[in-house]
């Protein structure tokens, strides 16, 4: 590529008005399958092959280390490669370990990476013996108060007003919280959230620190920043300083991490917060068919949230979604994997496949339903790959091998190595001794495929120790199980969503609104991961011959086919919503992708033509009917709105529908004032 252009070629309309925004700041509300990372990936490369900013000014920051990994193997093909992409706990902690000598003295504190030992020794220290699994339920209430910036004295209070449900007594975990705060200050210890709140409380008692850090970036964009907490905001702000060249991406449909301190409102608030912010919708989905594109719109559409967004299939038409119902959750499991085994006949990959369910203890049924088929299968969300000790052993024997590799074919090197440690040309049974041979036999693969390239040894290596940097793990063969949060941001050609009745999904601790509505959310993300193939099932009772009191989620209400509403799964082509054309200025003609200016319906800078008399009266008028009803004038209608108002003087009620900041709402309390305005002008 030659010309910075060329990095717009192929983008779609919306992508590339995203592309072509190189200024902040910028809101991208991005539906799941409409190529989000496409657009932010080509809008950092084009603002810096354009001479925008340059390549080490900008900061790109995502929430795992493989979205970083991706961002930046992305940008190197695209001509930017000396960008930096981080998770926001390795950006902070590079910042805070270069920092530290100079600014506070003495060894840079050690990074724990999970915070059980430390926890179990405060537990010890009150004779308390917790299983690991409710060790971890604390480590996690620990994590929220800390993301929330709510201290140990204040957790109780706080676990009350956000409805929290500790897994012991609130009382016990401010006891213990505070025990382990104290205990990694004595150690000389850092958690992940503590990096963030000495990064930023460095950069705010040292404004040397804050100069140096704000001159080497001055470019942020920040993905699935629905998932954002205060902590991770209030680092943000601190790096920014008050500057506003900031670009965030997310999805407020796709908010499933409330639960743990994330707040969708930093998304869904973010043109409040910035009122010159352009703010793009893609919604086109280029992942799933119109079949379960359908789905999901339904299911998102039946919720409460006024930010949702309505995502339009790309893709041609595919089978609809199949609903099943059980006698029990075995026969439930049976008949999933009989399915599978059929999408396998037809030649659909087993790694193409996933089985999803609401929480982790439901995998067990299917583990034994799929080994019982002879299905291979991986389950996700357990040991990282490169930490497995297969894995570890296995790069160690390999990186030996290369420092002395002379020559070999590297596939059979690879293999002749592997096959040493438990590699064998057929699969065991299950269990544990089959979970190591998915992972050898993903190495092996890797290196087959890397051989026909022409790849040596040495390259394997390097490529292997880049993938674990990048927890960019190779494609293990099998059908993945996985709990709905694991699978977010991951994609399947089939997929079956399991256990979908009421008390699983939406949980039966999910109980105030907010929280019901999340549990939609999560059923939402659980469609969209499907491209072609989607089931969803539940069982009517637990065990054989149990008694069938449970009922299919109210989420499905109206949607399986079976209530006595028509299900409206797969409309024809002709219903389908086309997608809406960008918003064009009246005057020059070009794409408006700034907030304010689609208000108004053109640029800032064309000419204005109103009648500034009737924008006076307007005015006059909000700020008597503001006072009446005791509320801020804006709440009325914004000076944008009331703008454009003027300039396009109104005359019936479907003409002020049009105008943006006009809704259904404002036209019953204050049309009919409005338009006798506008007519008596």
């Amino acid at each position: 590529m030659n010309n910075s252009d060329d990095v717009l070629i192929g983008l779609d309309p919306e992508q590339r008005a995203v592309a072509e925004a190189v200024r902040g700041p910028v809101c991208v509300l991005a539906g799941a399958g409409t190529g989000k990372t496409r657009a932010i990936t080509h809008r950092i490369a084009y603002a810096v092959r354009s001479g925008v900013v340059d390549a080490q000014s900008v900061l790109a920051v995502t929430f795992t280390t493989r979205a970083a990994g991706e961002l930046r193997q992305r940008l190197r093909a695209l001509g930017a490669p000396g960008v930096q992409a981080r998770t926001f706990h390795a950006a902070a902690l590079r910042q805070l370990t270069y920092f530290w000598p100079r600014v506070i003295g003495g060894e840079a504190p050690s990074v724990i990476e999970s915070k059980l030992p430390v926890l179990a020794e405060a537990c010890r220290q009150v004779r308390r013996s917790p299983d690991r699994s409710e060790l971890r339920d604390i480590a996690s209430e620990i994590e929220w108060a800390k993301v929330t910036q709510i201290g140990p004295e204040d957790y109780v209070a706080a676990a009350a007003k956000y409805h929290r449900t500790p897994p012991i007594a609130a009382e016990e975990v401010a006891g213990l919280y505070e025990s382990y705060e104290r205990i990694r200050r004595e150690r000389h210890l850092v958690d992940f959230e503590t990096i963030l709140e000495l990064t930023a409380a460095v950069m705010t008692e040292h404004q040397e620190v804050a100069a140096q850090i704000r001159q080497q970036y001055r470019y942020f964009v920040v993905d699935e920043y629905q998932d954002v907490n205060p902590l991770q905001k209030l680092l943000l702000d601190t790096w920014l300083g008050g500057r506003d060249d900031l670009c965030v991406v997310g999805d407020p449909n796709q908010t499933i991490y409330s639960f743990t301190g994330a707040s969708p409102r930093y998304l869904t608030g973010f043109a409040v917060e910035h009122p010159d912010a352009a703010v793009i919708k893609l919604v086109r989905d280029y992942r799933s068919t119109p079949q379960v594109v359908d789905l999901a719109n339904l299911v998102i559409a039946k919720g409460k949230s006024p930010h949702r967004l309505e995502l339009v299939a790309q893709r041609p038409d595919g089978p609809r979604p199949v609903f099943n119902d059980y006698d029990d959750e075995p026969a439930e499991a049976a008949g999933v994997a009989r399915a599978i085994r059929k999408l396998l006949d037809k030649g659909v990959p087993s790694r193409e496949i996933a089985v999803l369910f609401r929480v982790n203890s439901q995998s067990e049924s299917y583990e034994e339903a799929l080994a019982k088929a002879e299905i291979p299968y991986v389950l996700r969300g357990a040991e990282r790959f490169f930490e497995r000790p297969e894995v570890r052993q296995a790069v160690v024997l390999l990186r030996g091998a290369a420092r002395s590799a002379a020559g070999e074919p590297l596939a059979g090197e690879v293999h002749h190595i592997l096959a040493g440690i438990g590699l064998t040309p057929s699969p065991p049974g299950g269990g544990k001794a089959r979970e190591k041979w998915e992972s050898l036999k993903a190495l092996a693969d890797l290196a087959e495929d890397m051989a026909a390239d022409g790849a040596d040894l040495p390259a394997f290596v390097a490529e292997l120790e880049r993938r674990a940097s990048e927890q960019h793990a190779p494609p293990v063969e099998g059908v993945t199980l996985a709990s709905l949060h694991a699978a977010k941001g991951l994609e399947w050609d089939a997929v079956f969503l399991v256990g979908v009745t009421d008390g699983m999904l939406p949980i039966i601790y999910a109980e105030t609104p907010e929280q019901i509505e999340e549990e939609r959310r999560l059923l939402y993300v659980g469609v969209t991961r499907a491209r072609e193939h989607l089931s969803l099932s539940w069982a009517l009772a637990r065990a054989p011959g149990g008694r069938k009191s449970r009922r299919p989620s109210r989420f499905l209400d109206g949607l399986t086919g079976r209530a006595s509403s028509p299900p409206r799964v797969a409309p024809s082509t002709r219903e389908r919503r086309q997608v809406a054309a960008p918003v064009s200025c009246r005057v020059c003609a070009k794409t408006l992708v700034v907030a304010a200016e689609q208000k108004l319906g053109r640029c800032s800078t064309c000419p204005a033509d109103y009648d500034e008399a009737l924008l006076e009266r307007l005015k006059s008028w909000r700020t008597a009917t503001a006072k009446e009803s005791k509320v801020p004038p804006y709440v009325i209608f914004t000076d944008v709105t009331l703008q454009a108002i003027a300039e396009r003087a109104p005359a019936t009620e479907q003409e002020l529908l049009s105008i943006a900041g006009v809704g259904k709402v404002k036209i019953d309390r204050y049309g009919e004032a409005v338009l006798a305005l506008c007519r008596a002008s």
